[in-house]
């Protein structure tokens, strides 16, 4: 005998940030008997979803398949829409749900809004108050949260950014960050299939930002060469993103470097058993700057602007662009200076206590179950 279904959910994904995001709310969901839960991915990033969706046991109901190779903003945009359209045709859910600020995000709430089905935007508000940093992330969650019905707000301060364009009390919630209710799940439930154990200070050093591409990567790869060969008490850990314009220069600078090991693309578990050993972390990711202050780890920002600006207000971290010289004289301080550390790793973690998806999940039934 089938269940009885009331509500429909569709959720919209297509990144690895997004299924890491989503994966406590998608449970959270199933664990509700009247709410259906459906997922579509867009496959947007293909081989770091399909890692991610395995490291999670997330299998998706329907599969976009839109990456090509080399794809732009265009395609990915225009091929989105029309794949989607013939899916909302055959569910008419209750509602689409998406998360952060992908091209899939953009994508997934303005279809929804053309099938004229609610939207619910989870990490909305986040703002830098520049439209090309990050670019296109940052005019794709204001154009989203200006179609959203309910906005997830991780934090007090994206709300008030939320409230401060206008967006209605009435569907602005603080939440906190889902990315902190998986990283607990992982460490708390999850083995990595490859476990890694390096000597000394280890630091976790991340990059993919479309304005870092040329320039700024040269000059990150520059700061770390010169940090490996200062400092004999440190190993460089870089996950290297497999976007070409990142891969074959980051693999160019740093592939014969001592100290300095370069990972291809490793599970998602995995990483976060990594980054839990981390002593330092240098990203311009923006999930990652949530997971090193969850963990309490030294953060130092590899863009000139962040939207997470809880974290660096908290004291967990410092903002250092792309400039080499600032990352190498902030690494090493933290190295040589304990109290400085101690004093990031004691930062309070504004991103919340782990229970975000349940949050999410008690406002929609109470709006439309």
């Amino acid at each position: 005998m089938s269940r009885e279904v009331r509500f429909r959910v569709l959720i919209v994904l297509g990144t690895r940030p997004e299924a890491i995001k989503l994966f406590p709310v998608i449970e959270a969901l199933k664990g509700e008997p009247l709410i259906e839960t459906i997922l579509c991915v867009t496959a947007q990033q293909r081989d770091l979803l399909d890692q991610t969706l395995r490291a999670l046991r997330l299998v998706p109901d329907y599969d976009l398949d839109v990456m090509i190779p080399d794809q732009n903003l265009f395609h990915t945009t225009s091929t989105i829409i029309s794949r989607i359209e013939p899916v909302l045709r055959e569910l008419r859910p209750d509602l689409v749900m998406v998360q952060g600020d992908a091209q899939t995000t953009l994508c997934g709430a303005l279809a929804a809004y053309y099938a004229r089905v609610p939207v619910a935007h989870v990490e909305a508000g986040l703002r830098t108050g520049d439209k090309f940093s990050p670019y296109p992330e940052e005019m794709n969650r204001l154009l989203v949260d200006q179609i959203a019905d309910l906005h997830f707000a991780p934090t007090v301060r994206a709300r008030d950014n939320l409230i401060g364009e206008g967006i209605s009390k009435e569907t602005t919630f603080v939440t906190g960050n889902t990315e902190i209710d998986t990283l607990h799940y992982v460490l708390e439930n999850l083995r990595p299939r490859v476990a890694f154990d390096f000597p000394g200070y280890v630091i976790i050093t991340t990059m993919h930002r479309r304005e870092n591409f040329g320039s700024g990567i040269d000059r990150i790869c520059e700061a770390l060469s010169a940090i490996a060969k200062r400092n004999e008490d440190v190993t460089i850990v870089v996950p290297v993103h497999p976007n070409p314009h990142v891969r074959n220069e980051v693999r160019r600078a740093l592939s014969r470097q001592e100290r300095i090991v370069l990972l291809d693309p490793i599970n998602y578990v995995s990483f976060i058993h990594l980054l839990a050993r981390a002593s330092i972390v240098l990203t311009d990711s923006g999930g990652l700057q949530e997971a090193a202050v969850g963990l309490h780890i030294p953060l130092l920002v590899l863009r000139d602007k962040t939207e997470r600006t809880e974290g660096i207000q908290a004291g967990a971290g410092f903002i250092v662009g792309t400039d080499t010289e600032a990352i190498v004289s902030q690494v090493e301080r933290l190295l040589r200076n304990g109290d400085v550390r101690r004093r990031m790793t004691n930062a309070d973690n504004p991103y919340g206590d782990g229970n975000a998806a349940h949050a999410i999940v008690s406002i929609i039934k109470e709006r439309f179950t």
